[in-house]
């Protein structure tokens, strides 16, 4: 890390001399241009300049019609960043052959029916339609607890009913398209899910009413929209987020090769507008977010066995803090990143032993650990590195002792021997080993590492070490680059 005295005491350059008012004189005749606005820059203020009295040539004046198109265009590109930076809704399409598409479903009767795509119900209504549209129930409108008249609003296909389709969205890249589109910084370790919402119709001269979120409090971070192959005009759906802000899809009009589908996010709320021809028809998915980690649902669960093995080790550490190495590598640098970071990561044994401590209503927690130190759960590791005058580099070895205080916790902390010049070169290199191990002793004691014994943390561990979890720190030393060997401990309190 280089000293502060870098950043806080600013020289100038070589290419300019200060003058007897304060300003800057450079030597360098490069030709003026203007900066991109678009590029960070530093913003520099400065006084006027006291004019002498004499005229000045008049400054040509801008036409207004520059002024205004300059301002549209700084308007326009303020929209647009403002609606790249968070968008709400995703859309696309799925080549699908129709034919292959098929809705099963039960009517009020118990009478299962099967429906064929595509359909154009201005050509030929299928009375498998009619049967479905006679089983299903209105919408309710916002605010109102009753249903609103049938013949006028959008129906959908009641839940206790068994409806089931061909099309599962799971077979095609929808849910990674929604994860990029509208959740690109989800963490490794976290997935989408879908799970089939309701089938939903709005008829010719119908339309949706508004549904608000409030409607779907089941967990949800998304819902997903699957126009079905059903011809019809008009009937855009209309989705709003949380601010206010609209977004219209028109649709394609259920053309034959291929299903359209929209995405949003579970703020949102939506409607569809009156549908002029033919009827719209879509099924809706709501995503549910699954991962490793300790915020939401877990993808796995241990093994009764598992557990039964694991429940005397934990019978037997009461009231103590327990702790068992992680044994798979991660490729993480724990000088940047926390330990806990690595939950959703987890794989393997680790994984397994993670979640068996939380099928026990334990609160397990991931720690770097080296050299029989462990950092706090807040801490990444930092062992620093070698400066000109540091005791381990090779300018610095020799008067390390001599040059700190007498009573620096350094200089009590790393006692050193004389180094002869006729002494043994294994014992001066023994001695320099020691040295160094002392000042990383004392580097991760600074940054905030404390003894195991301390911590008063019991590693469980086999009567034959096996393989552990080695991650690197890379930090100067002595003029070469050295790498610090770290674990990772899941360190649990056991009441």
């Amino acid at each position: 890390m280089p000293p502060l005295s870098i950043l806080s005491s600013p020289t100038p350059s070589a290419a300019s001399s200060r003058l007897s008012d304060g300003s800057r004189h450079s030597d360098s005749h490069g030709v003026a241009f203007s900066r991109n606005r678009s590029i960070p820059d530093f913003e520099i203020e400065r006084l006027p300049k006291q004019s002498n009295g004499g005229s000045k040539r008049p400054a040509v004046r801008r036409l207004q019609s520059d002024y205004g198109a300059e301002n549209n265009l700084r308007v326009s590109i303020s929209r647009i960043i403002a609606a790249k930076a968070r968008p709400f809704t995703a859309s696309g399409h799925i080549p699908l052959d129709p034919s292959a598409l098929v809705l099963f479903f039960r009517s009020k009767g118990g009478i299962t029916h099967s429906l064929d795509f595509p359909i154009d119900v201005d050509y030929d209504t299928p009375p498998a339609l009619d049967v479905l549209v006679a089983a299903c129930r209105p919408h309710t409108t916002a605010g109102i607890n009753v249903y609103p008249d049938r013949a006028s609003d959008s129906l959908f296909y009641p839940p206790n009913l068994p409806l089931t389709a061909t099309l599962e969205i799971a077979n095609h890249p929808i849910l990674e398209a929604v994860r990029n589109s509208l959740f690109p910084n989800l963490s490794i370790g976290h997935y989408l899910v879908a799970v089939r919402d309701r089938l939903e119709v709005v008829l010719n001269g119908c339309r949706m009413p508004a549904q608000p979120r409030t409607l779907r409090n089941d967990g949800r971070v998304a819902t997903v929209c699957v126009s079905l192959p059903v011809h019809f005009c008009g009937g855009a759906l209309v989705v709003r987020d949380a601010d206010g802000t609209e977004e219209r899809f028109f649709g394609v009009g259920g053309k034959p090769d291929e299903v359209e589908w929209t995405a949003f996010l579970a703020e949102c709320e939506y409607e569809v507008e009156t549908v002029t021809q033919g009827c719209r028809m879509s099924i809706s998915f709501a995503v549910h977010l699954k991962t490793y980690g300790p915020s939401v649902d877990p993808l796995i669960t241990p093994s009764e066995r598992f557990l039964d093995l694991l429940s005397p080790v934990l019978s037997l550490s009461r009231g103590r803090k327990v702790a068992f190495y992680l044994t798979q590598d991660y490729n993480v640098n724990p000088a940047e990143s926390l330990a806990e970071s690595l939950v959703p990561r987890l794989k393997g044994s680790d994984s397994l032993l993670y979640h068996a401590l939380k099928a026990y209503k334990l609160a397990p927690e991931l720690h770097w650990a080296a050299g029989g130190y462990i950092w706090p759960i807040d801490r990444t590791v930092e062992c620093g590195n070698d400066t000109n005058d540091s005791p381990t580099s090779a300018a610095g070895i020799m008067s390390f002792a001599s040059a700190l205080p007498f009573n620096s916790p350094s200089r009590r902390s790393v006692p050193m021997r004389p180094m002869s010049y006729y002494g043994d070169p294994e014992e001066d290199e023994a001695e320099l080993m020691r040295i160094q191990t002392d000042i990383i002793r004392q580097r991760v004691e600074e940054s905030g590492a404390v003894l195991l014994s301390e911590a008063e943390i019991f590693v469980l561990s086999d009567w034959a070490p096996g393989p552990v979890s080695k991650e690197k720190v890379y930090f100067v030393s002595n003029g070469e680059l050295e790498k610090l060997i770290v674990n990772v401990l899941l360190v649990t309190y056991v009441p």
